[in-house]
């Protein structure tokens, strides 16, 4: 996965819906994407880079928030948060 920017990132996680993925990736897509879209509006706009320390951020937002799943959804949430991470971290 590579995203130029936060708004490439955001319309991956929007155009989800259109495409045919688990009710799992649906859940975890829209739970990170409200985490990501506080991160991002403390960093800049939705043109900034991904970078690792909007991913910080984003964990530490997630880890903070852990309590609001069950331990099955936040499995689901903290695996597709990985794979998303790595769009970060080639910036």
């Amino acid at each position: 996965m590579q995203f130029k920017n936060l708004t490439a990132l955001y319309d991956y996680l929007d155009q989800q819906v259109a495409q045919d993925v688990s009710a799992d990736e649906l859940f975890a897509g829209s739970y990170l994407r409200g985490f990501i879209s506080l991160a991002g509006s403390e960093y800049g706009d939705e043109s900034q880079p991904l970078t690792a320390q909007l991913a910080e951020n984003i964990s530490a937002k997630l880890l903070a928030a852990r309590g609001e799943l069950n331990p099955q959804d936040r499995q689901i949430v903290q695996n597709y948060w990985q794979q998303l991470q790595v769009a970060f971290n080639r910036q």
